[in-house]
């Protein structure tokens, strides 16, 4: 299986998902995404695959989301 994060070291949430990842003993392909941003045909792929909608990942209550 090959699994790619999307990760944020500064965030918690994103070192507790790698974190749970790497302890189920799966080495993913790590992508700091601040550093690499995903394309807009990448971003579309994984809400496919999701099945989520833009707004379901987007942090709504920020003031850049308003």
């Amino acid at each position: 299986m090959s699994i790619e994060i999307w990760h944020n070291p500064r965030c918690s949430k994103s070192r507790q998902a790698l974190a749970l990842i790497t302890d189920a003993g799966i080495e993913p392909r790590v992508r700091r995404y601040l550093e690499d941003p995903p394309s807009a045909g990448e971003l579309r792929e994984a809400l496919e695959a999701l099945g989520l909608e833009p707004w379901e990942l987007a942090r709504m209550a920020e003031p850049l989301a308003k």
